[in-house]
């Protein structure tokens, strides 16, 4: 899949831009904050139908501007596919796919699949539980419909029955319906994590070790309230409880992943250059997994990556990410000698792109920077 042109209008710091792609490399260079990473979050935006940085939608907006619009024209398995999103304020968001609006966003996620790495990537490591469910679920329901339907409908009972809990309902009937739905969905969701974790691991520690060496060792590990258990035991082990804290204590919408270095939590043991290199093979990971499951290779988004790295570590980025596997990817730095080392690496199109203070110039087409 390539992403062919893109039109941005009041975007963040983005007033206008219109920009046609190489299908091969795309670097954006710049010094920080001048809209690098909003043409990369735009891109995102039109994959996930919201911002991979932005806590709500309507901080996409350019200040004082009433409205956003992106506008992605995408070559998808030899078919022109055209996906627009506009946001006003005061009204709801409209995703079209060839001018035709989406009756539930949920059918748009998988059709275009993205893979971002970016700083806050970080959160990864050192944030909470919702960080890691949230890389899960990411990569499973781009390509398993299945798991996205159950994952939205336990959401919502879970939703329902905290809500019944803070209304101090007691109609045990009431309970059995929002439960039965909450068990039928922690089943499927449970399976599914489990065996994506088990599928996902080793191409994870492939990538770790091409870009660390096999001297440090990293692992994965599925912890999950539902292991060994059901949801209907763990619901009815934990309503007293649950009835006095005011809300759903225990399900699979408390799983996480233990991301290990050796034998040890990496929030607690790991470097800046170890931790920044786990979270990039859990990216690079991510792509890989979707390659394999989807219908077309992903677009890989490289967000200001080799910040906290050594040369050896960003040599072996750089040899990673120029091998064949990788379709179209974009990348921004404020080093212009990382991105004329990764162009003279690459085989085929290329594209060089100046971002000042929200304007995005094309420098270069092709050849040789």
């Amino acid at each position: 899949m390539k992403l062919r042109h893109l039109d941005i209008l009041n975007y963040k710091n983005i007033a206008e831009a219109n920009l046609d792609f190489a299908d091969g490399v795309n670097c954006l260079i710049g010094n920080n904050g001048m809209g690098k990473t909003n043409v990369l979050d735009a891109i995102y935006y039109l994959s996930f139908c919201r911002s991979y940085t932005a806590q709500t939608d309507l901080s996409t907006i350019r200040h004082h501007e009433p409205y956003m619009m992106l506008q992605g024209t995408y070559d998808r398995r030899d078919v022109e596919e055209r996906v627009t999103v506009s946001l006003q304020r005061g009204r709801r968001k409209v995703v079209k796919r060839a001018g035709k609006d989406y009756q539930r966003l949920s059918q748009h996620i998988g059709l275009l699949p993205v893979v971002m790495i970016s700083p806050i990537d970080q959160n990864l490591i050192g944030g909470g539980g919702e960080e890691r469910r949230r890389l899960m679920d990411q990569i499973i329901s781009q390509g398993d419909k299945e798991y996205l339907d159950a994952l939205i409908r336990y959401g919502k009972a879970v939703e329902q029955r905290n809500s019944m809990i803070r209304n101090e309902m007691r109609d045990p009937l009431l309970y059995e319906t929002v439960e039965a739905v909450m068990q039928q969905t922690a089943a499927v969701i449970h399976q599914r994590r489990g065996e994506f974790v088990e599928q996902f691991t080793p191409i994870f520690m492939h990538y770790y070790t091409a870009i660390a060496g096999e001297q440090e060792q990293v692992s994965l590990t599925y912890n999950s309230p539902l292991t060994g258990t059901t949801m209907h035991d763990l619901l009815a082990a934990n309503r007293e409880r649950d009835m006095v804290i005011g809300y759903t204590t225990r399900g699979v919408h408390r799983d996480d992943i233990e991301l290990l270095l050796g034998d040890w939590p990496m929030r607690r043991t790991g470097s800046q250059g170890q931790c920044k290199t786990y979270t990039l093979a859990l990216r690079l990971a991510q792509f890989d997994f979707l390659r394999r499951v989807t219908p077309v290779t992903p677009i890989l988004l490289l967000d200001d990556i080799f910040d906290k790295l050594d040369a050896h570590r960003v040599e072996r980025i750089v040899e990673v990410v120029s091998s064949d596997r990788f379709g179209q990817i974009f990348i921004t730095d404020t080093n212009r000698t990382h991105l004329d080392h990764i162009m003279q690496r690459m085989q085929g199109d290329h594209r060089m792109f100046i971002v000042t203070d929200g304007q995005c110039h094309c420098a270069e087409k092709g050849g040789e920077p």
